[in-house]
């Protein structure tokens, strides 16, 4: 009897390990589905297999699907790029042509023998206000700093030149108008800066130190 029972309770420790050992198994690799412990070992090994490598083709399909995506995405994106930085000024152009087909009109009738001074200053006074306001449409601000204090940051002193009548350091002549790009300097203003009169430096000479 007891034999018996030593066989029966190592058969039944055998069969609880190769239960064990199919639990296991199931628990390696998730599958998802629930894997019959009551076929052998290997086959849940086999079964298994093929569906980690039926995953894996999965995973690599996708991976392949992202990859180009992302490159059809990168061309599509250096495209718009690249159209962008050439057709950038197309609005800019449109609006400047009416400016040189005003130009060309006032030309042409300036060719006359019997044309009218006023009326081509007239034309021309309106082609400038045209390209101005063509200009201020795209960010474009004119720096015409007459009478107005000396800022290095935006006018250019090519001179000075002595006067009593305007405080040390005011713009006196603006010899050519500077320009802003929204905000951003991109000519400054070429100008003739007031310096102390005479006067003036007579007085400082004359005042005790």
């Amino acid at each position: 009897m007891v034999q018996e029972r030593k066989g029966e309770s190592v058969q039944e420790g055998t069969q609880g390990e190769e239960a064990m050992e199919a639990s296991d198994v199931a628990d390696v690799v998730d599958t998802g589905e629930a894997v019959d412990t009551a076929i052998a070992p290997e086959e849940q090994l086999t079964v298994l297999l093929e569906y980690a490598r039926a995953k894996a083709d999965e995973n690599r399909d996708q991976l392949l699907r992202a990859r180009a995506e992302m490159e059809n995405l990168k061309r599509r994106q250096a495209n718009e790029l690249e159209k962008a930085h050439k057709y950038a000024l197309d609005g800019f152009v449109r609006e400047l042509l009416q400016v040189r087909d005003s130009l060309e009109l006032g030309h042409n009738a300036a060719l006359d023998e019997g044309a009218n001074v006023e009326k081509l200053r007239e034309g021309t006074e309106l082609t400038l206000k045209l390209l101005t306001d063509v200009m201020g449409k795209f960010g474009v601000e004119q720096i015409d700093p007459q009478d107005e204090p000396f800022n290095p940051e935006f006018h250019q002193a090519i001179n000075t030149q002595p006067r009593d009548d305007v405080p040390p350091n005011t713009i006196v002549t603006v010899i050519q108008k500077g320009y802003l790009l929204n905000g951003r300097l991109v000519r400054p203003a070429m100008v003739i800066v007031s310096a102390a009169g005479p006067e003036e430096n007579a007085i400082s000479r004359e005042s005790p130190k």
